[in-house]
């Protein structure tokens, strides 16, 4: 949200709109414009939403085909929030019709870049498609100068994407602030000075990305509805246990330290807080629009909730609670080992070491005679598992843990290895 005092501009919000609700009340301004930089790959949008319920212009590219009225917009438009004059400049790549939003109030000046321009690198782009990714990333290349071009070099820099996202393409960096300086000085895309080297350089590192990815814009085409964020009454016992019986989705949201320590049997361990990605795995890794049960503490799972809302994954039903015996009393409790790499000294000659990491991750280094199933295709290639007790790791632990769930729920004997890649 960028505004002069009275009038506010919003800027690809996400779905759950209360918390931009909250920041235009703390500022006591008005919400008179939302705009989009682009249909979003990775999250539902909250602009139509928030502009229906201020009466607010909707800014979208008018190349954009909709399926809602909007204010049509396109390269070189220009508009007035207030004492603001908001500029659109077109930056295809991360998709065809991108645009970028530059914003002066005639002394200080703001770049809200999308998914074009990001801290350290630029958008992917081959989530529109394959055909496309090459001229895509031959407009990227261009459309970073052409921004550059049309701000000041202290221009304060403002992608919707960062360090982590899938949408994210080539090395981006951990920076939480930046201006089109920094970027002309560090970010490969200006820094390569060969357009066929950076359009080589970035397909080649392209890595596989979420398969919710497919649900996005099509429902962003269309305008999504608000999010329900009401946590719901607790599952009464028997009913959750008449779900894990019958083989339905429950996710155990606590840690997952926790989780291997004790858990219902059947269900899966999708670790929720900061830094887990738990969205991007939970909408990649498990079957889409199934009804979901989430088990944990009450405020992990409105958070979970509120998370999962802006890819799609509405209305959740809950067991709150963190001791897993007393919410499905007579369900079966089950534990794994959890270890760090000296417990794979352990292991037995006829054992399996799984590696969930991505396979670009495996290729680029991996413990001897691991097998290699990413994490998002494990549901699939289970029958590719060798019989045998599996100690299964990943980078970090957090894939691991949620690939020794999803094993055991399948009836293996499993061994979490819950540490960092490499070995040290």
């Amino acid at each position: 949200m960028v505004h002069d005092g009275q009038a506010a501009l919003v800027i690809d919000p996400q779905r759950d709109t209360d918390r931009v609700e909250a920041a235009a009340a703390a500022a006591h301004v008005r919400i008179t414009h939302v705009a989009e930089t682009h249909l979003h790959n990775d999250y539902l949008t909250g602009g139509l939403i928030l502009a229906r319920a201020h009466g607010a212009a909707y800014l979208v590219n008018g190349a954009d085909a909709v399926g809602f009225e909007r204010t049509p917009i396109a390269d070189g438009g220009t508009v007035r929030v207030g004492r603001l004059t908001v500029k659109a400049v077109a930056t295809p790549g991360h998709t065809h019709h991108h645009l970028s939003y530059v914003v002066t109030d005639g002394k200080d000046q703001a770049v809200f870049s999308g998914g074009s321009l990001l801290y350290g690198s630029v958008g992917r782009t081959d989530l529109v498609s394959g055909d496309d990714t090459e001229q895509l990333t031959r407009e990227q290349y261009s459309s970073v100068r052409r921004l550059a071009a049309e701000a000041r070099p202290d221009a304060a820099l403002y992608p919707t994407h960062g360090f982590g996202s899938f949408c994210s393409s080539g090395p981006a960096s951990g920076a939480r602030s930046s201006t089109i300086a920094e970027q002309q000085q560090h970010n490969h895309a200006f820094t390569d000075p060969d357009e066929d080297h950076f359009v080589q350089e970035l397909i080649s590192n392209l890595t596989a990305y979420p398969s919710y990815y497919a649900h996005m814009a099509p429902a962003n085409r269309m305008g999504p509805g608000p999010a329900n964020l009401a946590v719901p009454e607790s599952l009464d016992p028997g009913e959750l246990s008449r779900r894990l019986a019958e083989g339905e989705w429950v996710v155990d949201v606590r840690r997952r330290m926790a989780f291997a320590a004790s858990h219902l049997k059947g269900s899966v361990s999708f670790e929720y807080g900061r830094g887990t990605s738990f969205t991007a795995y939970l909408g990649w890794v498990l079957p889409w629009n199934r009804q979901l049960t989430l088990v944990g503490a009450e405020d992990d799972v409105e958070k979970a909730i509120r998370d999962l809302s802006r890819i799609g994954i509405d209305s959740p039903d809950a067991a709150l609670g963190t001791e897993p015996s007393a919410l499905a009393p007579g369900t079966d409790v089950a534990h794994y080992p959890r270890v760090d790499w000296g417990g794979l000294h352990e292991r037995s000659p006829g054992d399996v070491v799984l590696d969930v990491r991505r396979v670009d991750e495996y290729d680029a280094g991996h413990l001897a005679g691991a097998v290699n199933i990413p994490l998002h295709e494990l549901l699939q290639r289970m029958p590719e598992i060798p019989d045998g007790k599996v100690w299964v790791h990943c980078a970090s632990g957090y894939r691991s843990g949620v690939a020794a769930s999803i094993l055991q729920r399948a009836g293996r004997e499993v061994v979490h290895v819950d540490a960092t890649y490499p070995p040290a």
